[in-house]
C-alpha cells in the first residue's frame, strides 16, 4: 500500500517492471490464462478432434486480438472470457433450442433475438453492466503492466494459418445435422458450422433455386380475383404438437378406438409428410404459412424463419387475405422466439397474439387452454361478411414424457395400453388432447350452430421416441442413415380435415401430402381460387404424387423457388 500511496498505481506498475519477479510474475500470468482455457475447453469438449478444433479456435481468437491490441497478456485474457461466454450461450441456448451455439446466431442477430434473450433472461443487461464495471479496469491494468509486444505481420500469418487448418479438418471432417443437438463439442462445433455456414452461402445463398439464366426473368403476375359476396368457411388450423399414430410402431398396443382420431370427416386416414424428425417445430410451421420447403435452405433450415422474416410475400395467410379472410396466430410462446412473430406477420398473419398476449408465463399449457383462447377470439372478432383464419399451436404433447403432464386432466376412464412408461405417458397425452379437441368442436358447433367452418389438424413432426420404436433392432449407424436420407418412415405424421356446417372439396386432399402442399390442400377445400404461384404448385403436386422436395431431388422446388424469386414473391435471398 506504501508504493501505491507513494508512487500511484502506474508507479507500483513500473516498479514491478523493474523487478525480475514481476517479470516472471507476469509470464506466469499470461501462462495461466493459456492453462485455464486448455482446462475449460477439456470440460466442454469430448473427443481428440473436437479438443484440436477447439485449441485452435483458442489460438485464432488470441491471433485476432494480436492483430489489434499486440499485447498476449491482454489477448489471453480477452479471449478467454470470449471462450467463457461462448460456452455460456451455447448451454443457454441448448437447455432452450436442444441446439447448441452455431455461427448463424451471430450471423443472424436482430432485434428479435435480443429481444427474446431478455424475455426469458431480464437480468441479462444488468449483469453485462456489472462485468463490464468489473472487467474494464482489469484490463487496464493488465494492460499496464503487458511488457510485451507481438508483431501484427506475425500474428496474421498465425491467424491465417488457424483459419486453414479448421477449414481443412472441418472439409475432412464435416459437421454432420445431429451434432449440435448433442449439447456437447460448443467452441468446435462453433467453429465448423462457420466453415458450413460460409461455404453454403457461397455457393448457393440463402435458398436453393435454379440459375436466372435457366428461366429467363419473369414478371409478378396478377391475382387472381375472388368472387365478391361468395360466404366461405372460418378456417382453423391446429397444429398438433409430436403427435402421429404409433400403431405404426411395432408391438405398440394401444386403446380401442385410437387411430379414429387421426382421420378426416370422410373416414379415411392420411399421412403427413414434416422435415422435421422429432424436432423443430418451425420448419413446418415455415412450410404451412408459405407453402415452401425449409429443406431449400439446406444447412441454414435451422433459422429458417430468422431468414425468411420480411423476404417472402406469397404464402397461405396472404393467398386468404386476397379472399377478405382475417388472419390470426395464437403462439405459444414469446413471439420474439426465432423471429417468429417477424416472421408470420411478413407471411401474412395481421393479429399475432403469443404467450405474453395471452397472459401467460409459461409456454406449456393444456391444449383446452389454447382451444379456450380460440373460442374466445372467434366470439369475439367473429364477422359475418369476413371469414377467420386462425392458426392454433398445442403444445401438452411436447416432450419428455418421462413425466406424467397434469395428471388431472386425463381422460375418464383411461387405463396405461401396457407399453414402457414413456409410450403410456405419449398416448396418454393424445388421448387428452383427442378430449379437448371434441370438447372444442361441441363448443363450436353450440356457439356458432349456422357458421361454416374448416378445420384442419396436422403433427408437426414425430416425436423423439419414434426412433427408438420404429425399427428397434436397428443399429444407431443405420438409423442415423435413415433420418439422414429422409426416410419416410420417421417422417410421416398426419393430417385431418373436419368441418362444421359445410362440405369440404377434398379433390387434393391425397392419401400422402406433403407439408408444403397443405396450403394447397386448405385453399382447394375452403373453395379459395388458387393464384397463378398455387396454380403453378399444384401441378407439381400432381406431377410428383404429393411430395414436394423430395421430388426429382429437389429440381422442382429449386425450379419453383427460381419462378417465386423472378416474380417477386422472394426476396434479398
Amino acid at each position: 500500500m506504501s508504493v501505491i500511496t507513494q508512487f500511484g498505481l502506474s508507479g507500483a506498475l513500473r516498479r514491478l517492471r523493474d523487478n525480475g519477479w514481476g517479470w516472471n510474475l507476469r509470464v506466469a500470468l499470461i501462462a495461466a490464462a493459456h492453462v485455464v482455457a486448455a482446462c475449460v475447453l477439456a470440460s466442454v469438449e469430448y473427443g481428440p478432434f473436437a479438443n484440436i478444433v477447439a485449441l485452435l479456435t483458442w489460438a485464432l481468437l488470441n491471433f485476432l486480438f494480436l492483430i489489434v491490441l499486440r499485447r498476449p497478456g491482454v489477448s489471453a485474457l480477452l479471449s478467454l472470457a470470449l471462450i467463457v461466454t461462448l460456452i455460456t450461450l451455447s448451454q443457454f441456448k441448448y437447455g432452450i433450442t436442444q441446439l447448441t451455439l452455431t455461427f448463424l446466431d451471430f450471423l443472424i442477430i436482430d432485434r428479435d433475438t435480443l429481444s427474446f434473450l431478455h424475455s426469458i433472461f431480464p437480468q441479462l443487461k444488468t449483469q453485462l453492466v456489472i462485468f463490464a464495471v468489473i472487467a474494464i479496469p482489469v484490463l487496464w491494468v493488465i494492460w499496464r503492466a503487458d511488457p510485451f509486444r507481438i508483431r501484427r505481420a506475425i500474428s496474421t500469418a498465425g491467424a491465417v494459418s488457424c483459419v486453414a487448418a479448421i477449414t481443412g479438418l472441418s472439409v475432412i471432417y464435416p459437421e454432420q445435422p445431429w451434432e449440435p443437438f448433442q449439447g456437447v463439442n460448443h467452441i468446435s462445433n462453433l467453429a465448423r458450422s462457420g466453415v458450413v455456414s460460409v461455404s453454403h452461402l457461397t455457393s448457393t445463398g440463402w435458398i436453393e433455386a435454379d440459375p436466372p439464366n435457366l428461366i429467363g426473368s419473369a414478371q409478378a403476375t396478377p391475382l387472381a380475383e375472388c368472387e365478391p359476396g361468395k360466404k366461405r368457411p372460418n378456417i382453423i388450423m391446429v397444429l398438433d404438437e409430436s403427435s402421429f399414430d404409433i400403431s405404426a410402431a411395432p408391438g405398440i398396443k394401444v386403446p380401442a378406438n385410437y387411430r379414429d382420431y387421426f382421420k378426416s370427416a370422410d373416414g379415411k386416414q392420411r399421412s403427413f409428410v414434416a422435415e422435421s424428425a422429432g424436432g423443430p417445430t418451425w420448419y413446418t410451421e415455415f412450410n404451412v404459412l408459405t407453402g415452401l420447403s425449409a429443406r431449400s435452405f439446406g444447412k441454414l433450415k435451422f433459422y429458417v424463419t430468422r431468414i425468411a422474416a420480411g423476404k417472402i410475400s406469397r404464402g397461405l395467410p396472404q393467398a386468404l387475405n386476397r379472399c377478405g379472410y382475417r388472419t390470426f396466430s395464437l403462439y405459444p410462446t414469446y413471439g420474439d422466439f426465432l423471429s417468429a412473430r417477424s416472421f408470420q406477420t411478413s407471411a401474412g398473419i395481421e393479429n399475432f397474439i403469443d404467450m405474453a398476449a395471452m397472459g401467460v408465463s409459461e409456454d406449456m399449457q393444456p391444449d383446452r387452454f389454447y382451444f379456450d383462447q380460440a373460442l374466445q377470439l372467434i366470439a369475439r372478432e367473429k364477422n359475418a361478411e369476413q371469414p377467420m383464419f386462425l392458426m392454433v399451436y398445442l403444445t401438452a404433447n411436447h416432450f419428455p414424457w418421462t413425466t406424467s403432464y397434469r395428471p388431472d386432466l386425463t381422460p375418464a376412464g383411461w387405463t396405461a395400453p401396457g407399453n414402457t412408461p414413456e409410450v403410456d405417458e405419449y398416448i396418454r397425452r393424445q388421448a387428452m388432447t383427442a378430449a379437448d379437441y371434441k370438447n372444442f368442436v361441441a363448443r363450436l358447433k353450440a356457439d356458432h350452430p349456422n357458421d361454416p367452418f374448416l378445420l384442419v389438424r396436422f403433427g408437426d413432426h414425430q416425436p423423439a421416441i419414434s426412433q427408438k420404436l420404429l425399427e428397434p433392432k436397428l443399429p444407431q449407424a443405420s438409423l442415423a442413415n435413415r433420418i439422414m436420407t429422409h426416410d419416410l418412415r420417421y417422417y410421416k405424421t398426419y393430417y385431418a380435415i373436419d368441418a362444421l356446417n359445410y362440405k369440404p372439396d377434398m379433390s387434393l386432399a391425397l392419401d400422402t401430402l406433403d407439408a408444403a402442399y397443405l396450403p394447397l390442400a386448405v385453399q382447394e377445400a375452403a373453395r379459395v381460387p388458387l393464384d397463378p404461384t398455387f396454380a403453378e404448385q399444384k401441378k407439381i403436386m400432381l406431377r410428383c404424387k404429393g411430395l414436394f422436395y423430395a421430388c426429382k431431388e429437389g429440381v422442382e422446388a429449386k425450379r419453383f423457388n427460381r419462378l417465386l424469386i423472378d416474380a417477386g414473391f422472394v426476396k434479398n435471398l
